[in-house]
């Protein structure tokens, strides 16, 4: 069990802040006296499917990024001498991107881009977007790329499958681009773009990220581009991460560019959204395309983000502005079940704030990769390689049952008294440990509630609130961990029943004022058995898993008042702990 809480308190790390934390991030739950009877009023948001989060935002668009390798060096990307890459036995393999696609299809994604890096760069492109073809309910295979091979590669990917194109151009001037991408092939990239009108990609979308002082004087030139070809010119606002020396006087906002583009084409038409579009799409009169903006920076579209991004290396990353990710690799390569994987996705997801922290008037420069930029771009950031097996909240394992009041036990607050081993209801008349037959019993629905505190003081308070403990995010593993222990109970605690549990509910929050973390589980099934000792489980083994993430920090951590709080049915009937705190 320290293994394994030690395996999952990697698996979740997060990177490390270079910011304050924004307004918008993640409250704890707050109860200064710690009353235990009133979890009740904690009420917090579930859903049945994964990919859903807690403010009802459905993911059913998969951005999947196969390469961390490009083949340009675009100054607002990455510095000139590229990135430190990720080792390759540390990267998807082709199947595993494929199976991986085929859990979130089957979960409701009905959209897969291809990203980077460059994907182009990858030899097995043409092979990956032929597989993920054949997968059923994949409506859309879109690609967004630079470019420079298409005029070489296209016809092959559409072929296989390929029916949605994004080409990144930043200029109409050849000597400029390559002033921004360090690189030559103009002229390649426009006859890419040529090809794929021909060959009849609808729309064509082309990318611009506008920065000023560079090629804001083009946002004309990209409009009337959109006069002579059928594409869909999208102005993005230049947004921040780190190594870009981005600053908010080299982003030219939505309203700006607006403004001046109305003046050049009288009668720019805004035109109508779908409801998860990214851009604000606006046509010029006559022209065959149109136009658009991303507004990530001052009109931020997070109320519909439908997004989630899988990275080279297999981490899941619920919003491009997020500092937590998830390694579903590591749950693959340690044989994790579709359930594990679905288990580790919707945590996620439920973490997943309402807006990203950079359109906080009080955001600073987050460190976070853009676009297609590779997670190891950061150098300052480090991120463990670690292995994971996760259980699902789905299937489970087991319980002891409760004597009732009346029982030949003896009562709180008295001395404990030997009592004759044959009334213990785990040991024969012969005194041994035997296993209770619930063969008898009748099937019925089962609940159990538990709670428990780990003070860990002030320092260790703060380092979680902030997200900055070297392990990574004590509340999220913590919760993972309470599961996976509820779940194994029966393998823990040798006289429980193996069973079948069909809700596992585990909270961990911070209470500032007390210095605790206040953690509860509730457990559902519905059998012969209850389910107490998996919530009691599900608690001590977060607590534990609390204690094994700040022990480096200090050893002065307190686990404290585990108890159930209320269990229903079974044969002796309800119980609810009256009076927690005086226990």
């Amino acid at each position: 069990m320290k293994n394994a809480c030690k395996i999952i308190s990697r698996q979740l790390s997060v990177l490390k802040r270079f910011s304050n934390p924004p307004e918008n991030m993640r409250k704890s739950f707050h109860i200064s006296s710690f009353d235990c009877s009133k979890v009740e009023s904690k009420v917090q948001a579930e859903t049945d499917n994964p990919l859903a989060d807690s403010f009802g935002r459905f993911h059913n668009y998969l951005r999947i990024s196969l390469t961390e390798r490009c083949n340009l060096r675009c100054k607002y990307c990455m510095p000139g001498d590229g990135v430190s890459l990720t080792p390759r036995e540390n990267l998807l393999t082709t199947d595993e991107i494929i199976h991986l696609a085929k859990l979130f299809v089957k979960q409701g994604v009905d959209k897969i881009r291809l990203t980077g890096g460059e994907p182009t760069v990858r030899k097995d492109i043409v092979d990956i977007v032929g597989r993920l073809k054949e997968i059923d309910g994949l409506k859309t295979i879109a690609m967004t790329t630079n470019g420079l091979t298409l005029t070489r590669q296209l016809v092959s990917l559409q072929r296989a499958g390929l029916n949605l194109l994004n080409i990144s151009l930043d200029t109409l001037q050849s000597a400029r681009y390559e002033q921004i991408t360090r690189r030559k092939g103009w002229e390649r990239v426009i006859a890419g773009i040529d090809l794929a009108v021909q060959l009849g990609f609808d729309p064509v979308k082309v990318n611009c990220v506008v920065m000023r002082g560079f090629n804001d004087d083009e946002i004309s030139d990209f409009a009337r581009f959109t006069v002579e070809r059928k594409v869909d010119v999208r102005f993005i606002e230049y947004m921040p991460f780190s190594g870009n020396g981005w600053n908010d006087n080299r982003m030219v906002p939505f309203k700006e560019m607006l403004s001046s583009l109305s003046k050049e084409f009288p009668g720019l038409e805004a035109l109508e959204n779908a409801p998860n579009d990214t851009s604000k799409a606006y046509k010029v009169p006559g022209a065959q395309g149109q136009i658009g903006f991303i507004t990530s920076m001052s009109n931020n579209f997070c109320s519909t983000c439908n997004r989630i991004r899988l990275t080279a290396d297999g981490n899941i990353k619920v919003c491009l502005f997020g500092n937590a990710e998830v390694s579903l690799r590591d749950a693959l390569r340690n044989n994790c079940s579709e359930d594990d994987i679905k288990t580790m996705v919707g945590l996620a997801l439920q973490r997943k704030k309402k807006q990203h922290a950079a359109s906080s008037s009080s955001a600073t420069i987050l460190n976070q990769k853009i676009l297609n930029t590779p997670l190891n771009f950061f150098p300052a950031i480090g991120q463990e390689a670690t292995s994971i097996r996760l259980i699902s909240t789905d299937i489970s394992n087991s319980k002891i049952d409760v004597p009732d009041k009346d029982s030949e036990y003896c009562s709180e607050g008295e001395p404990f008294v030997a009592r004759p081993s044959a009334l213990l209801t785990h040991v024969d008349h012969l005194g041994k440990a035997n296993m209770v037959n619930v063969g008898y019993k009748s099937i019925s629905k089962r609940s159990a509630t538990a709670c428990g505190k780990v003070f860990v003081g002030a320092n260790v308070c703060e380092l979680i609130r902030n997200n900055n403990m070297k392990k990574g995010d004590v509340l999220t593993v913590a919760r993972i961990a309470g599961i996976q222990g509820a779940k194994r109970t029966s393998e823990i605690i040798p006289l429980c029943h193996n069973i079948f549990i069909s809700s596992i509910k585990v909270y961990a929050d911070l209470d500032d004022t007390t210095k605790n973390v206040f953690i509860t589980a509730t457990v559902e099934s519905e059998g012969k058995t209850g389910v107490e000792m998996e919530a009691l489980t599900a608690v001590s083994v977060a607590a534990l898993t609390v204690y094994d993430m700040c022990k480096a920090v200090t050893h002065d951590i307190l686990i404290h008042d585990i108890k159930l709080l209320e269990k229903t049915g079974g044969m002796r009937g309800d119980f609810k702990r009256q009076n927690s705190e005086n226990i």
